[in-house]
Protein backbone atom coordinates (compact mmCIF):
# COMPACT_ATOMS: atom_id res chain seq x y z
CA UNK A 1 0.00 0.00 0.00
CA UNK A 2 1.52 3.34 -0.97
CA UNK A 3 1.71 6.37 1.35
CA UNK A 4 -1.06 8.28 -0.43
CA UNK A 5 -3.51 5.40 -0.11
CA UNK A 6 -2.56 4.87 3.55
CA UNK A 7 -3.13 8.57 4.29
CA UNK A 8 -6.53 8.40 2.55
CA UNK A 9 -7.58 5.40 4.64
CA UNK A 10 -6.44 7.10 7.85
CA UNK A 11 -8.32 10.27 6.91
CA UNK A 12 -11.51 8.26 6.36
CA UNK A 13 -11.09 6.51 9.73
CA UNK A 14 -10.59 9.83 11.53
CA UNK A 15 -13.59 11.37 9.75
CA UNK A 16 -15.87 8.44 10.63
CA UNK A 17 -14.69 8.46 14.25
CA UNK A 18 -15.31 12.21 14.48
CA UNK A 19 -18.77 11.85 12.99
CA UNK A 20 -19.61 9.09 15.46
CA UNK A 21 -18.35 10.95 18.51
CA UNK A 22 -19.57 14.43 17.59
CA UNK A 23 -22.42 13.65 15.24
CA UNK A 24 -26.13 13.12 15.61
CA UNK A 25 -25.71 9.58 16.92
CA UNK A 26 -25.10 10.92 20.43
CA UNK A 27 -27.57 12.77 22.62
CA UNK A 28 -27.27 16.52 22.53
CA UNK A 29 -24.88 17.70 25.20
CA UNK A 30 -26.51 18.90 28.38
CA UNK A 31 -25.65 22.50 29.19
CA UNK A 32 -23.15 22.19 32.04
CA UNK A 33 -24.16 25.66 33.29
CA UNK A 34 -27.68 24.41 34.03
CA UNK A 35 -28.71 24.38 37.66
CA UNK A 36 -29.34 20.96 39.22
CA UNK A 37 -33.00 20.16 38.77
CA UNK A 38 -33.48 22.67 35.93
CA UNK A 39 -35.42 21.68 32.81
CA UNK A 40 -33.18 20.52 29.99
CA UNK A 41 -35.43 21.57 27.09
CA UNK A 42 -38.25 24.03 26.56
CA UNK A 43 -41.63 22.37 26.06
CA UNK A 44 -44.74 23.84 24.50
CA UNK A 45 -47.74 22.27 26.22
CA UNK A 46 -50.80 21.84 23.98
CA UNK A 47 -54.41 21.68 25.09
CA UNK A 48 -54.99 18.27 26.63
CA UNK A 49 -58.16 16.21 26.80
CA UNK A 50 -59.14 12.61 27.38
CA UNK A 51 -56.27 10.12 27.76
CA UNK A 52 -53.60 12.81 27.36
CA UNK A 53 -55.04 14.79 30.27
CA UNK A 54 -55.15 11.68 32.45
CA UNK A 55 -51.61 10.89 31.35
CA UNK A 56 -50.45 14.35 32.43
CA UNK A 57 -51.71 13.66 35.96
CA UNK A 58 -50.11 10.20 36.10
CA UNK A 59 -46.86 11.57 34.63
CA UNK A 60 -46.72 14.30 37.28
CA UNK A 61 -47.22 11.68 40.01
CA UNK A 62 -44.85 8.96 38.78
CA UNK A 63 -42.42 10.35 36.18
CA UNK A 64 -41.81 14.07 36.69
CA UNK A 65 -39.51 13.53 39.67
CA UNK A 66 -36.84 12.31 37.22
CA UNK A 67 -38.07 13.38 33.76
CA UNK A 68 -39.13 16.87 34.84
CA UNK A 69 -42.32 18.83 34.49
CA UNK A 70 -43.96 18.25 31.09
CA UNK A 71 -41.21 15.71 30.23
CA UNK A 72 -38.66 18.52 29.80
CA UNK A 73 -35.94 16.52 31.57
CA UNK A 74 -34.34 17.44 34.85
CA UNK A 75 -30.68 18.33 35.16
CA UNK A 76 -28.98 15.73 37.32
CA UNK A 77 -31.99 13.38 37.34
CA UNK A 78 -33.33 12.27 33.97
CA UNK A 79 -33.56 13.00 30.27
CA UNK A 80 -36.25 14.94 28.46
CA UNK A 81 -38.79 12.72 26.74
CA UNK A 82 -39.71 15.64 24.48
CA UNK A 83 -36.59 15.04 22.41
CA UNK A 84 -35.91 13.62 18.97
CA UNK A 85 -34.24 10.57 20.55
CA UNK A 86 -37.64 9.45 21.81
CA UNK A 87 -39.54 9.92 18.55
CA UNK A 88 -41.88 7.00 17.77
CA UNK A 89 -39.65 5.63 15.00
CA UNK A 90 -36.74 5.28 17.42
CA UNK A 91 -38.48 4.50 20.72
CA UNK A 92 -41.83 2.87 20.05
CA UNK A 93 -44.64 2.82 22.60
CA UNK A 94 -43.68 -0.74 23.52
CA UNK A 95 -40.26 0.55 24.54
CA UNK A 96 -41.88 2.98 26.97
CA UNK A 97 -44.02 0.16 28.42
CA UNK A 98 -40.90 -1.99 28.79
CA UNK A 99 -38.94 0.82 30.47
CA UNK A 100 -41.71 1.46 33.00
CA UNK A 101 -42.20 -2.24 33.77
CA UNK A 102 -38.58 -3.45 33.70
CA UNK A 103 -36.42 -0.36 33.88
CA UNK A 104 -33.99 0.70 31.16
CA UNK A 105 -30.24 0.55 30.74
CA UNK A 106 -28.61 3.96 30.24
CA UNK A 107 -27.66 4.29 26.59
CA UNK A 108 -28.34 7.83 25.33
CA UNK A 109 -27.77 10.01 28.38
CA UNK A 110 -25.41 10.20 31.37
CA UNK A 111 -28.12 9.82 34.04
CA UNK A 112 -27.62 6.14 34.82
CA UNK A 113 -30.05 3.27 34.52
CA UNK A 114 -33.79 3.80 34.97
CA UNK A 115 -35.41 1.64 37.62
CA UNK A 116 -38.84 0.08 37.05
CA UNK A 117 -41.75 2.29 38.08
CA UNK A 118 -44.00 0.70 40.67
CA UNK A 119 -47.73 1.16 41.03
CA UNK A 120 -48.86 1.84 37.46
CA UNK A 121 -51.42 -0.21 35.56
CA UNK A 122 -51.09 -0.85 31.84
CA UNK A 123 -53.98 1.57 31.28
CA UNK A 124 -52.17 4.30 33.23
CA UNK A 125 -48.95 3.68 31.30
CA UNK A 126 -50.94 3.99 28.05
CA UNK A 127 -52.25 7.40 29.13
CA UNK A 128 -48.73 8.55 30.04
CA UNK A 129 -47.51 7.48 26.61
CA UNK A 130 -50.43 9.33 24.98
CA UNK A 131 -49.48 12.44 26.96
CA UNK A 132 -45.79 12.22 26.01
CA UNK A 133 -46.65 11.63 22.33
CA UNK A 134 -49.00 14.66 22.38
CA UNK A 135 -46.21 16.79 23.88
CA UNK A 136 -43.77 15.49 21.29
CA UNK A 137 -46.12 16.27 18.40
CA UNK A 138 -46.75 19.78 19.75
CA UNK A 139 -42.99 20.30 19.77
CA UNK A 140 -42.28 19.03 16.26
CA UNK A 141 -41.28 15.46 17.15
CA UNK A 142 -43.13 12.89 15.09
Amino acid sequence: MNKRMLMGVLLIIVAVAGWYVLGDRRAERVDRAAQPGAALVEVTVPDLAGPEALGAVAFAAKCAECHGENAAGKDGSGPPLVHKIYEPNHHADAGFFNAVRNGARAHHWPFGDMKPVEGLTDAEIATIIAYVRKLQAANGIF
